[in-house]
C-alpha cells in the first residue's frame, strides 16, 4: 500500500490509519460502554474510573468529531449532555470485540505462565 496523508499526517498502513481513530487506551472502552446503551458524561467517568476528566473530555470530542459517537446537549441547568453510538461506532464493534477477546486470552495466557505470589 503507497503511504497515505490524511489531516497532515502519513500513514503506512490501514491498520495504523484505522488505530489513529479508535486506538489508544481510552477510545474503545468508551465505544464499548456507548454500544450497550446511551450514556451521560457522569455515567461514562464512573464506568471508566481511571481516566481523568480532561482525557474523558478530550477523547469524547474526537470520536465525535470523526463520527463514531454523537452528542446531544440539553439547554438546561445543570448541562445535561447524552452520548450514543453511531452506525460508523457500531462498525468498529466486531474489531474492538476481537481485540478484547484477544487481550483477555493473553491476560489468562500470562496469568498461568508468571502466576500472583
Amino acid at each position: 500500500m503507497p503511504d497515505f496523508i490524511y489531516d497532515n499526517k502519513v500513514f503506512y498502513n490501514p491498520v495504523e490509519f484505522a488505530l489513529h481513530f479508535i486506538g489508544g487506551t481510552w477510545k474503545m472502552p468508551i465505544l464499548w460502554r456507548l454500544n450497550q446503551k446511551m450514556m451521560r458524561y457522569g455515567e461514562l467517568k464512573k464506568a471508566i474510573p481511571h481516566i481523568t476528566h480532561k482525557m474523558l473530555s478530550s477523547q469524547l470530542r474526537e470520536l465525535e468529531t470523526h463520527g463514531y459517537i454523537s452528542r446531544k446537549a440539553y439547554p438546561v441547568v445543570p448541562p445535561k449532555v447524552e452520548y450514543t453510538i453511531t452506525e460508523k461506532g457500531e462498525e468498529a464493534m466486531p474489531i474492538i470485540e476481537a481485540i478484547r477477546t484477544y487481550g483477555l486470552k493473553l491476560i489468562a495466557e500470562t496469568e498461568s505462565d508468571h502466576p500472583i505470589k
